[in-house]
């Protein structure tokens, strides 16, 4: 039997609000058993839908509020004019008071990772949240962080990413030992940025029974699922991941295109209806439907702003996935298991100043 769940569900997030974050939840309520949910958000708004789906009215609790943070608002604008009063917030605090076991929205992203890292705080030793994506991949799914939570990295950070990516790997993937990739501009040591060629012989120097580290990784092996977990900073992470996007769109248009150009494409579409039904499963955005914030103490998932209500669903999923499989314990064993290789991470840093050159040298 499933583990109960409860969520915290921003229901005025995302650009079509209740109308999907309704009916995404009773969507998942009839793949999943033991969920109930915390909706906050506008009563008038909401109620509506709720009433017309009798069996979530049954397990949902709505607390009113008319503040919503807005798709446009900056973060600091969201902070100081709607902190404490959104339905963005009041979501984001039911996980820290212990009300909820997760929180979903599809709101602004930024404003998300704002309230969420004033809200809940980080974790112990982590300095900065990441946000990890879900990518569909050849071998099945890998994890893609940071793919917008924050630019840059130095080589501590980028390790706290391994870390945290290989713990999400083991919660979702069920995967004993992850391997995990730096991406790079090529797989040969000497290449790369030096934040990223430093972050690489620290995560060499960590002999993990619960992470394997494969070294560089390129753009192309994110697709091909070279390795379960792709390590990047969020600069590079985002703009990955939006490349990808737009070329499952443009594949979907050129298909749609050709199928329906002339007759005979349209006898041979129907006769090849089932392989084209499992390709458009495969390039179905519900397993990439939700990113995850971690490094949070407290499990936090983002939705697309413009999902409908099955993406939105597969949002759900993702955050009780996380709890049911015990994320953040596994995140906090996994950084044990590292503090534990200090004096080999130590090590190496000597290794690296004692071979770096002067600052005067030419």
């Amino acid at each position: 039997m499933e583990k109960p769940v409860r969520i915290a569900l921003d229901a005025m997030g995302g650009d079509f609000g209740p109308s999907v974050v309704v009916p995404g939840a009773a969507m998942f309520m009839e793949r999943s058993a033991d969920v109930s949910f915390l909706m906050f958000g506008d009563q008038d708004k909401v109620s509506p839908f709720l009433k017309s789906i009798p069996r979530l009215a049954a397990a949902t609790e709505l607390r009113h509020t008319s503040v919503t943070v807005g798709m446009a608002d900056k973060p600091s604008q969201a902070l100081r004019t709607t902190r404490r009063h959104s339905s963005m917030w009041m979501a984001i605090e039911a996980v820290r008071n212990g009300e909820a076991d997760c929180a979903v929205s599809a709101g602004n992203t930024g404003a998300l990772m704002a309230m969420s890292k004033i809200c809940l705080r980080t974790m112990a030793q982590i300095d900065r949240p990441a946000l990890a994506a879900l990518w569909p991949t050849l071998r099945g799914r890998s994890i893609v962080l940071d793919v917008g939570a924050t630019i840059g990295a130095d080589a501590q950070h980028y390790v706290d990413l391994a870390i945290m990516g290989a713990a999400m790997a083991r919660s979702l993937l069920d995967l004993e030992r992850p391997t995990v990739g730096l991406l790079n501009v090529g797989v040969e040591e000497v290449k790369g940025i030096e934040e990223v060629k430093a972050a690489s012989r620290l995560l060499q120097a960590i002999d993990s029974p619960l992470l394997d580290y494969r070294g560089f990784v390129e753009g192309d092996d994110i697709g091909r699922g070279t390795v379960d977990v792709v390590v990047t900073e969020g600069f590079s992470g985002n703009i990955a991941l939006k490349t990808a996007e737009g070329t499952a769109k443009q594949l979907r248009a050129y298909l749609k295109k050709s199928l329906t150009s002339s007759l005979r494409n349209k006898l041979g579409a129907i006769l090849a209806r089932g392989a084209f039904e499992d390709l458009k499963a495969k390039l179905s955005p519900r397993d990439a439907s939700g990113a995850v914030f971690l490094g949070l103490d407290g499990v936090v998932i983002k939705a697309h702003g413009g999902v409908d209500a099955d993406v939105f669903s597969g949002a759900i999923e993702i955050g009780a996935n996380m709890v049911r499989h015990g994320l953040l314990e596994k995140i906090r064993d996994m950084m044990t298991l590292a503090n534990e290789h200090a004096a080999a991470l130590e090590g190496v840093a000597r290794a690296d100043c004692a071979e770096a050159p002067p600052p005067d040298a030419v």
